[in-house]
C-alpha cells in the first residue's frame, strides 16, 4: 500500500506566483502526511478561463512549475505530478502534464485536444500519455481526456497508476433557469463520474486533483459574461473504480489522501466502441465546436511566438 494524495485548489485566475504559493502549502500539507504521490490539477499555475490574463501565464518547461515539483519530489521522496500552460522553445503553448520523482523529472505528457475556450490558449500533443517512473509505468491524462475512449484505449493494461488532474467548468446560470439547471446537474455528475470510472476501463488506481472556486469572464463571440464554478470531483480510486477519498468542490481548496495498491488488474469494464465515454449534452457540445472554431483563431493572433 502506497498513501496518495490530491490537491483541490482554488485558484486566482492567471496570478502564476500566488498560485504557486498555495500548491506549495498545500503539497507540504501532502508530504508531511506521508504522501509518496502528489496529485496537482491541471492548470495549477494559472486557473483556466476565457481571460486575457493568461496571455502572459505560460512558463517554460525548466521553470517555476517544474522546479516546484521536483522540489517537493525530493524533499518528500515521492512521485508529483501536475498540468501547467507550458511554452515550448517552437513559439507553442502546450498543455503539458510534468511528473517528477526524487531523482528529478520522469516526463511529460502533452494533452491531446483542448476543450472549448482552451483552444485559444494551448495547441494539442500526441503523445501517448504513459511515463516511466523507476519501476512504475505512470498513466497521465487531463480533464476531458477522460471521457474519451481513445485515452482509455493507450493505457488499458499498460500502467500501475493514473495521475490526473481537471479544471472542470459548470454550465452558467442563464434563462431558461430549469432547463440550464437541468444541464449544469448533468455537467457535475459527468465531471465526477469521469474521473471515478476510469480507473474501470484502465485497470490502475486513479489520483485525480481539481480546481474548486468561482470565476467570472467573456464568453467567446457571444455577448454574455460566464458566471460559474469548478466543479471539483478531487477523489482518489483503487483499480476497480471504488472511491478511497474524495473531497466535495463545496469543502473548498485542501487535501485529500488515500492508501492505494499499485499495479495493474484486468479491467472492470469493456471500452466502449465509441470516441465519448460519458455523454456531453447538447450545450458542452455546441460549446466544444464554436469555441474550437474560435479558439483556434485567437491563439493564432495572440499566443504565438514564433
Amino acid at each position: 500500500m502506497v498513501l496518495a494524495a490530491a490537491i483541490q485548489l482554488e485558484a486566482v485566475i492567471g496570478d502564476v506566483a500566488a498560485n504557486l504559493e498555495m500548491c506549495s502549502q498545500l503539497a507540504e500539507e501532502a508530504g508531511r502526511a506521508g504522501a509518496k504521490i502528489i496529485a496537482l490539477p491541471e492548470f495549477f499555475t494559472s486557473g483556466i478561463a476565457f481571460d486575457p490574463s493568461l496571455k502572459d501565464a505560460a512558463l517554460s518547461p525548466d521553470g517555476a512549475a517544474t522546479s516546484l515539483l521536483c522540489t517537493l519530489a525530493q524533499r518528500y521522496d515521492a512521485l508529483v505530478g501536475g498540468s501547467f500552460l507550458c511554452r515550448d522553445k517552437d513559439g507553442h503553448v502546450r498543455n503539458a502534464y510534468f511528473a517528477a520523482d526524487s531523482t528529478g523529472l520522469v516526463g511529460r505528457h502533452d494533452k491531446d485536444l483542448p476543450t472549448m475556450w482552451e483552444n485559444s490558449f494551448y495547441i494539442g500533443g500526441r503523445d501517448d500519455g504513459v511515463l516511466r517512473a523507476g519501476t512504475l509505468d505512470i498513466g497521465a491524462a487531463v480533464c476531458w481526456e477522460l471521457m474519451r475512449a481513445r485515452t482509455a484505449q493507450r493505457m488499458r493494461t499498460r500502467v500501475d497508476l493514473v495521475l490526473t488532474g481537471s479544471g472542470w467548468w459548470s454550465i452558467p446560470p442563464w434563462p431558461p433557469h430549469a432547463i440550464f439547471g437541468a444541464m449544469e446537474r448533468r455537467n457535475h455528475q459527468t465531471a465526477r463520474a469521469a474521473a471515478a470510472t476510469f480507473a474501470k476501463y484502465v485497470g490502475a488506481p486513479v489520483v485525480h486533483a481539481a480546481h474548486v472556486g468561482e470565476f467570472r469572464c467573456a464568453m467567446p463571440w457571444i455577448p454574455l459574461e460566464y458566471r460559474g464554478r469548478f466543479e471539483g470531483s478531487t477523489l482518489i480510486t483503487d483499480s476497480a473504480g471504488h472511491v478511497i477519498a474524495e473531497r466535495r468542490p463545496e469543502e473548498g481548496p485542501g487535501v485529500i489522501l488515500g492508501d492505494i495498491d499499485l499495479g495493474r488488474q484486468s479491467p472492470m469494464t469493456e471500452i466502449p466502441d465509441r470516441f465519448w465515454l460519458h455523454p456531453r449534452g447538447i450545450l458542452p457540445t455546441a460549446a466544444w465546436h464554436y469555441q474550437r472554431w474560435h479558439g483556434r483563431r485567437w491563439y493564432r493572433r495572440n499566443m504565438v511566438t514564433a
